[in-house]
């Protein structure tokens, strides 16, 4: 055999070797399986943090430039002040929007609800109440506490037989979900974020939210673009997906529906990065909360001047 046949056999053998490799490493990660608690749960427990360099919302012509306080040029560099690795320093994907349905990238608003959150926003200065819920310390909202934001995007996932249970860094809620088929509360009973009731499909926790209140926002923060204050009403239903797809990565998603706010559901998809390193910081907003009253004072100044 000539040594160019050897050469050329031995190229081809390596393709093929380095070829198999690939696969059956695709193959090993294809059956990767969850981890389970010892009450046979797939386990989610640990501390998770959701930075990502994704923009929550597709940009388009016509937005109004001060709903993008967080990105003032609009080129969407992501969700938070241009957070491009995680605290680990992973690099992260970026993605063409956190919404993924509509397929836009668009978040379906009707126009009276956009009105409503211009007018608010506009006049922040006038009433507390035209704030969020957020800025007034109550709550970030269901789903909006698990939006990516530029800081203290700090989850810890608790499990024990029959419930989760996750502590977010900000506003340090600390929300249940039970997981013993028990119904929803009654519909006279309305909350600021809903009732959850969780059940297990698979390895996907999938949790129902309904008994809203229309006191609230389906997102607070400024990252969420021009999603940001828009109100909710009793109507809204909200259901999420936990899905832990490999060691350290939660996809969780979120399909949001409220007919007297959207013109149609709704999804975000946000990945989730496993931190086991991440420590909380205390979040004392009332303490440090000066931004609402300056605010305040600000427009009673104003008013003065007049």
């Amino acid at each position: 055999m000539s040594t160019r046949r050897v050469v050329s056999l031995a190229i081809v053998m390596t393709t093929v070797a380095v070829a198999l490799a690939v696969v059956a490493g695709r193959a090993q990660e294809s059956r990767w399986e969850a981890p389970r608690t010892p009450d046979g749960q797939p386990d989610l427990q640990g501390m998770w943090t959701n930075y990502t360099n994704t923009p929550f919302e597709v940009f388009a012509e016509g937005d109004k430039p001060d709903l993008y306080a967080g990105d003032p040029d609009r080129t969407a560099q992501g969700t938070g002040p241009g957070f491009l690795n995680d605290t680990a320093g992973r690099q992260l994907a970026r993605g063409r929007s956190l919404v993924v349905d509509p397929p836009n990238g668009r978040v379906p608003i009707m126009p009276w609800a956009e009105e409503r959150r211009n007018y608010k926003l506009a006049h922040i200065q006038d009433d507390w109440v035209n704030h969020t819920a957020w800025e007034r310390c109550i709550t970030r909202g269901v789903p909006g506490g698990l939006f990516p934001a530029g800081y203290g995007s700090g989850y810890q996932i608790l499990q024990s037989p029959g419930v989760v249970a996750i502590v977010y860094e900000m506003i340090h809620e600390a929300r249940i979900i039970p997981l013993d088929g028990r119904p929803h509360i009654g519909s006279r009973i309305r909350t600021w974020n809903g009732d959850s009731r969780g059940r297990w499909d698979g390895d996907t926790l999938v949790v129902d939210i309904t008994n809203y209140n229309d006191k609230g926002s389906v997102a607070t923060n400024v990252a969420t673009q021009r999603v940001r204050a828009i109100p909710q009403s009793e109507a809204l239903h909200v259901v999420e997906r936990f899905t832990r797809v490999d060691e350290n990565t939660i996809i969780y998603e979120a399909t949001v529906e409220d007919p007297k706010v959207f013109t149609a559901p709704w999804t975000v998809r946000i990945p989730m990065q496993r931190e086991p390193d991440y420590r909380m910081f205390e979040y004392a907003c009332h303490e440090g909360n000066h931004a609402l009253p300056n605010t305040l004072s600000a427009g009673r100044a104003r008013d003065g001047a007049r």
